[in-house]
């Protein structure tokens, strides 16, 4: 016999009792084991089963509901371009002596109206915001206005109107934010009633 033929015949042995401990350990578990190691094999693949179901159902909820977003987002610029043509034809000279001026106001009114209640329809509502405390999440800061009768950071002008689709914002409200008066300091206002006195001895 070769020294080869050797070598195979002693890791025989080796790879047999390899084979068979792991056959042992198999044996080893009890059938309540082995039924308690099933038992949570298909729990584990139950509950991703469920939770696949309940992504894809909110996916599918939230298309249905949201389908319509950029389409929306979109239209609002025709609610802006009416306002600016009603606003263009008050404001024309040469058109406020027109008999007729009111009736095309009226229908462009009318147009705007359907739009709206199209929107509400769709659950696209304007966002309220005069009045009220500036709010990133609903309101983008244009201009700082100085107001000591409100309290500071309160929106007291609208440059463009904002809209949420149902519980999304579809497009932040353009505002104008009060802030406190500077008071000039002691320094200053006494440098200004110097300049006042020379310019009076001049």
């Amino acid at each position: 016999m070769s020294k080869s033929e050797k070598k195979e015949e002693e890791n025989l042995p080796e790879e047999q009792g390899e084979k068979e401990d792991s056959k042992d350990k198999n044996l080893d578990q009890s059938p309540e084991d082995k039924l308690k190691s099933t038992e949570e094999k298909l729990l584990r693949t139950l509950a991703e089963m469920e939770n696949q179901r309940r992504r894809f159902e909110k996916e599918r909820q939230e298309a249905f509901e949201f389908g319509g977003f950029n389409f929306a987002k979109e239209s609002l610029a025709l609610l802006d371009n009416i306002d600016r043509a009603i606003m263009s034809f008050k404001n024309d000279e040469k058109l406020k002596d027109n008999k007729d001026l009111n009736k095309v106001i009226d229908g462009i009114e009318v147009v705007k109206k359907d739009l709206i209640s199209i929107f509400k329809k769709n659950g696209i509502d304007s966002i309220n915001c005069i009045n009220k405390k500036f709010d990133p999440n609903f309101h983008q800061a244009m201009l700082e206005i100085e107001d000591d009768n409100k309290e500071a950071g309160t929106v007291i002008q609208e440059i463009q109107k904002g809209y949420m689709m149902k519980e999304r914002l579809l497009r932040p409200s353009l505002v104008g934010v009060t802030k406190k008066k500077e008071e000039k300091s002691d320094k200053i206002m006494m440098e200004d009633k110097k300049t006042e006195k020379n310019g009076l001895k001049k």
